[in-house]
């Protein structure tokens, strides 16, 4: 019996190289590489996509202010019975330890298919714990209020099979086949101590499709996150990581998840004007209606030749807007599409997770807002919700949660 089998019962309680891989298509490049040097550069830039890694010990969990990768797996767990403090200790740690190894390219604890772990593409893993994770560890006295299910909006058709959950594992990388596979292998640490509640696969457009940094499109056409804090800077330092409320979550945040429909069948009808009207932004360049760049200001006074405002008290980003930059949130949306079914109506959206430090005082007045008068209400659905507290990130040695569960 291995010894990473050995460590592994104990913890639970109880190929292809990347030297090949880029081989193969220089090879292939090399074919043309005398008419096509351009084409050639751009299929070594994009095999050194694969071997980028991203740290997984620090101050913060990685994936939240990491860029966002081309696809994610959000999954939420419930806790079987008996799940104490000292057997979620145990699940931590070793969804821990095979997360570090897994995001720098190394194979996890007794990898069946280590062959897949060798291509991270930024991989990151991201842990949330939900409400009745901290009845179970006898920690509910320092949950914060507002890690609880959300107020009921009007809006909601909210579905079982879509919300809530004990435990949250964020899995974001460049390379679908990464997520696959880290997904398989954290999924099956869990086992002894959890059941899988509800799966969602997301994508944005793949690495390479665009620069970097751009702000993407969401399956209605709209770019989606154009007035998020900047990464790095005070305002999404203020915005997102907590820094008061119980010891344990400082540096962490919270985050919600919110699995929204698109009811694109009503939404195509709608000519362009309509569009952009009930979000206050032109489609094409994303630049509010009284600017000509995707980072101008809105000017929400400005009025037309009848002396109505450009851009209606009602229209999305109208009722999203905050005064206060420690009230905004960060979006870190994918979209989602499972399909047509047989009446060629398609079950696509977003998967829109905001972080920020207090869900209570940041999102639920953005979302009352919305709930209440947003004109993009007739053309989305929100159909799944939960909420996490996400701690903060562990150095060597350590473990995610072990602040409050150690």
């Amino acid at each position: 019996m291995s010894a990473a089998f050995n460590r592994r019962r104990l913890l639970a309680g109880g190929a292809l190289t990347v030297g090949g891989a880029v081989a193969g298509a220089g090879v292939t490049a090399g074919l043309r590489a005398e008419s096509e040097p351009e084409a050639l550069a751009a299929v070594v830039t994009s095999a050194a996509f694969g071997a980028q890694t991203v740290p997984f010990h620090g101050a913060h969990q990685a994936g939240i202010d990491t860029p966002a990768q081309a696809h994610a797996a959000f999954l939420a767990f419930d806790l079987v019975a008996g799940v104490d403090r000292a057997a979620l200790g145990r699940m931590m740690r070793l969804l821990s330890d095979d997360a570090a190894r897994l995001t720098q390219g190394q194979p996890a604890l007794a990898d069946t298919e280590p062959e897949l772990a060798v291509l991270p593409a930024r991989l990151t893993v991201t842990f949330g714990f939900g409400p009745r994770l901290f009845a179970a560890a006898g920690r509910e006295a320092v949950r914060p209020a507002s890690v609880a299910p959300l107020p009921a909006f009007a809006i909601d058709r909210l579905q079982e099979k879509w919300t809530g959950g004990d435990l949250l594992i964020q899995v974001c990388a460049d390379d679908p086949m990464t997520v696959t596979h880290v997904q398989r292998m954290l999924v099956k640490d869990t086992l002894a101590f959890a059941r899988p509640k509800w799966t969602q696969r997301g994508f944005r457009n793949s690495r390479g499709a665009q620069d970097d940094g751009v702000t993407q499109r969401n399956v209605m056409g709209q770019l989606d996150g154009t007035r998020n804090p900047a990464l790095g800077s005070a305002i999404f330092d203020a915005a997102v990581w907590v820094d008061s409320g119980p010891s344990w979550l400082h540096g962490g945040s919270t985050v919600v998840v919110r699995r929204v429909r698109a009811e694109m069948e009503k939404w195509d009808a709608v000519d362009a004007a309509g569009k952009e009207f009930a979000v206050g932004r032109k489609l094409d360049t994303g630049a509010p209606l009284t600017g000509t760049r995707e980072d101008d200001l809105p000017d929400y006074k400005a009025t037309n030749q009848l002396g109505l405002t450009v851009i209606s008290e009602s229209s999305h980003i109208a009722r999203a807007h905050v005064d206060d930059d420690r009230q905004r949130i960060f979006r870190r949306p994918y979209n989602y599409d499972e399909g047509p079914g047989p009446d060629g109506r398609a079950d696509t959206g977003l998967i829109f997770a905001a972080y920020q430090r207090d869900v209570g005082t940041q999102f639920v007045p953005i979302q009352r807002n919305l709930a209440e008068l947003d004109l993009m209400n007739d053309w989305i659905t929100p159909i799944g919700s939960a909420v996490f507290a996400v701690p903060p990130g562990c150095q060597p040695g350590g473990w995610i949660g072990q602040t409050l569960l150690g």
